[in-house]
């Protein structure tokens, strides 16, 4: 993760109760440097009562704490913790979610191998469970160990690619209160050539369109300026694979927010990332928006690489 980001406002206490009075837990573990206090923070930010490296033994006896049941609760339980152990945290974790009184879910925090490298080096840290050995040593060995949970969580985040304001908004996404039952959309383009965005939910390909880079007066442009507009939307196969695109979500997000999804990511590619990714994502923002569909856009390579094929 790269880049600061400013604190979220919280809401208030009394609009961070769920709407079904159950009371949120919120356990988070996952890979050592993939962002859990950075993650904490953002939940805290939020309004959650967090707590870091709480010992397994006394997750319960903090729960049963009477809050009034009204905030909502972020316990960070990693490799660090004393008494950490994989069975007893999967063991505790179905405990508490037979518990009528509260909302527990597992968050899950994943990152590559070679990045979590990198951040131990950069940051000069020690790997938790490499105390006297190399840092891939550690990463493998937490990896294996942290498998059980991975496969248990509720959510599973890959930071790899996320700077801490995307970490910070895809948490606010999936765990902030006070915007009722309501699903979030985030729309995104993006550049193959730089990777699929690892928390989309959903991909198009849009590198068939007809390409505006090979044109050298759109070349320097992007697909919010007209010119781009105009040539990608006069596309003939443009209007049918729009149609067909539209008709597949229409039905389809009503039935993620049924099932209780509150953060869907929706990721549109070709190969640069300038120009036909960033005209269909805007014109997918803007469909949804005439839905009244909650919903934000960001284009992701928009500014990282000198214009080429898009």
């Amino acid at each position: 993760m790269t880049g600061t980001a400013p604190p979220t406002t919280s809401s208030s206490v009394g609009a961070l109760a769920p709407a079904n009075g159950r009371r949120r837990v919120l356990l988070v573990t996952g890979m050592s440097g993939a962002g859990l206090s950075v993650s904490l923070k953002a939940l805290e930010d939020l309004g959650y009562e967090a707590v870091d490296n709480l010992r397994l033994s006394l997750v319960d006896a903090l729960i049963r704490q009477d809050d009034g049941g009204r905030r909502p609760l972020a316990v960070v339980i990693d490799s660090r913790t004393r008494d950490f152990n994989v069975s007893a945290f999967l063991s505790q974790l179905e405990t508490l979610k037979a518990r009528s009184n509260i909302d527990v879910r597992l968050l899950f925090l994943e990152c590559d191998d070679e990045v979590l490298q990198r951040r131990f080096t950069e940051t000069r840290r020690r790997h938790p469970l490499a105390a006297d050995r190399p840092v891939p040593d550690g990463i493998r060995r937490e990896r294996t160990l942290l498998a059980p949970l991975a496969d248990r969580a509720d959510v599973t985040l890959d930071s790899t690619q996320l700077s801490i304001h995307d970490l910070r908004r895809v948490l606010s996404g999936h765990f902030a209160f006070g915007g009722g039952n309501r699903l979030q959309v985030f729309v995104t383009s993006f550049s193959y050539r730089l990777g699929l965005p690892r928390e989309a939910d959903l991909v198009f390909d849009v590198r068939f369109l007809v390409n505006p880079h090979y044109e050298p007066s759109l070349r320097p442009l992007s697909g919010l300026d007209a010119g781009v507009a105009e040539m990608v939307g006069a596309d003939p196969d443009f209007p049918v694979f729009f149609d067909s695109m539209t008709r597949l979500l229409g039905p389809l997000l009503p039935r993620y927010n049924l099932e209780g999804k509150s953060y869907l990511t929706i990721a549109v590619g070709c190969t640069g990332g300038r120009h036909r990714s960033v005209f269909v994502a805007e014109k997918l923002a803007n469909w949804a928006r005439e839905r009244d569909i909650e919903v934000n856009i960001e284009h992701r390579d928009l500014e990282r690489a000198s214009p080429r094929p898009g």
